[in-house]
């Protein structure tokens, strides 16, 4: 285990520039490494570099694929990325009822960007059965984590009564902390109010 969290981690300082030059190619090659010797986290950055493209060719099937293996092993980031290519068709055929079962394991495991995702699928009835108090309540823990997307979120359900009574000020107030921690589309509702 003490060699693959090595190689893990050298790999996780190429990809960010940590004392040394960006490298992808070389961070992904330590990625694949550690991962060979079974390591998590290495299986995750794996798949984010076939996700984006980063030092190997972009493959969103093989993202997919690293994703699973994580997401099986009852990791949230894991469990959160299967939902989000369910959820936009990424790689696999789009599937709301998918999207929601693995953010909803996502969201068991403390995953805030989950909590949203799965709120706003609640709130608009998408894969589940529409639920304004359920969205309502998933956006507040969210928030309350500090998750930009949620604290907007629930700003706007503040802003137009969705879940929950219209409250003008607290939807500003919420726009500004979720813009302050730069959400684009919490500075454009702002803008707009």
């Amino acid at each position: 285990q003490n060699t693959s969290d090595s190689i893990f981690l050298l790999g996780y300082f190429n990809c960010y520039g940590i004392g040394s030059t960006k490298d992808n190619e070389e961070a992904f090659s330590l990625f694949i490494n550690a991962l060979e010797q079974d390591h998590v986290l290495a299986q995750y950055f794996a798949g984010k570099c076939y996700e984006f493209g980063k030092g190997i060719i972009k493959n969103e099937k093989l993202a997919f694929e690293y994703y699973e293996k994580v997401a099986n092993k009852n990791y949230a980031v894991g469990q959160f990325k299967l939902g989000w290519f369910y959820d936009n068709g990424i790689s696999v055929k789009k599937d709301l009822k998918m999207a929601v079962y693995w953010y909803e394991k996502a969201v068991n495991n403390g995953h805030l960007i989950s909590m949203c995702n799965l709120g706003n699928l609640y709130r608009n009835g998408n894969g589940i059965d529409k639920d304004d108090k359920k969205a309502i309540e998933l956006f507040k823990i969210s928030a309350e984590g500090g998750y930009s997307g949620g604290i907007m979120m629930l700003g706007y359900c503040y802003d137009f009564g969705i879940g929950i009574n219209i409250d003008e000020q607290k939807a500003v107030e919420l726009y500004q902390k979720a813009a302050n921690l730069g959400h684009n589309k919490a500075q454009y509702n702002l803008a707009n109010m």
